[in-house]
């Protein structure tokens, strides 16, 4: 177990080692405990959290402000559009000032090319954690809970599973992209063996391919590329299957709709399932577009996942908290 992790930043889980990551696990795992059992864990009294939205949120805030109230502390709800942000508090003022009132900063920024620029450049005039809610590249706390919910399902050592992380049609909006990102960088270094699976207008950042690939070379794990739907699915034990942007391919966001409207027919249903593993799960982040990325028997089903995997965002978050706004 790593010991000192206070003042870190939590903007991409690679720049955590694998044992302070464990350590995470170990210290979210026991605060779930607790809260199961009543016990009280109130860590981080009288330390105050600043919430800072670009984009709004439903588990993200809730969970944010639920776990530092049962942390003992306080989060402040904080909407740039009705603050001066949006009348010109840059990010470098905003970590010196309000890292100057408060213990912590999250901020949820996910614009494309912007996101995770601005988070960076808080932490770097901050002295406070600053932690990424999720931005345009990283959204570690899902990735978080996202192993978390594996290992719960199959134990601590995951070495040789199958994970087919995958692009979904969806119609709502232009997702980020940065969910399918920090899930394959994480699931690299436990040594499972990593399937992305998209079509070729949804390529994700090269970048963090290569990294994914590092990871799979250290972990023993392995990393593929597939652009079949039906084939991603094919003796895998975890099924993913989410909308993301073509972004690298347009920034338009009509454009992408359009090239998206090809591939309707990438939605998880029962065949889909059929084609994994008896006891494949399936997971998403939530919202998923119903009936439209999955049908309403697959994400209400038994091999469903996703209500265990929301509410693991509460404990990791949680100890990520704990462990660094001490």
């Amino acid at each position: 177990m790593q010991s000192y992790m206070a003042g870190r930043d939590m903007i991409t889980t690679q720049e955590w080692t694998k044992g302070e990551l464990e350590t995470v696990f170990d210290v979210a795992f026991d605060l779930k405990r607790k809260r199961a059992l009543g016990e009280s864990h109130a860590l981080l009294r009288d330390k105050v959290l600043a919430m800072l939205f670009f984009f709004s949120s439903t588990r993200t805030r809730v969970s944010f402000e639920a776990g530092m109230a049962q942390l003992g502390g306080h989060a402040q709800f904080i909407d740039h559009r009705t603050t001066q942000i949006s009348h010109g508090d840059t990010g470098k003022e905003i970590g010196e000032i309000i890292g100057r009132y408060c213990d912590g900063i999250a901020i949820r920024q996910c614009d494309w090319g912007i996101g995770n620029s601005y988070i960076r450049g808080v932490a770097d005039n901050c002295r406070v954690p600053v932690l990424n809610m999720q931005c345009d590249f990283y959204h570690p706390f899902q990735a978080l809970a996202d192993m978390m919910t594996i290992f719960e399902r199959f134990g601590r050592d995951v070495r040789g599973k199958t994970i087919n992380v995958s692009y979904a049609y969806a119609s709502s909006y232009q997702k980020p992209m940065s969910a399918p990102q920090s899930l394959i960088l994480m699931a690299s270094r436990w040594g499972m063996n990593v399937r992305l699976t998209r079509p070729p207008e949804f390529k994700i950042m090269p970048e963090i391919e290569e990294q994914v690939k590092e990871n799979a070379r250290k972990s023993g794990g392995s990393f593929e590329v597939l652009d079949d739907f039906d084939a991603g699915f094919k003796g895998a034990d975890i099924v993913y299957p989410k909308s993301w942007g073509a972004m690298l391919t347009t920034t338009d966001d009509k454009e992408s709709a359009e090239i998206g409207k090809k591939y309707t027919d990438w939605i998880t249903d029962s065949r889909r399932m059929a084609l994994a593993n008896d006891h494949a799960i399936y997971m998403h982040c939530l919202p998923a577009d119903r009936n439209i990325e999955v049908t309403d028997e697959v994400i209400d089903g038994p091999q469903s996942a996703v209500y265990d995997e929301a509410e693991n965002r509460l404990h990791v978050q949680k100890a990520v908290m704990a462990l660094t706004m001490r």
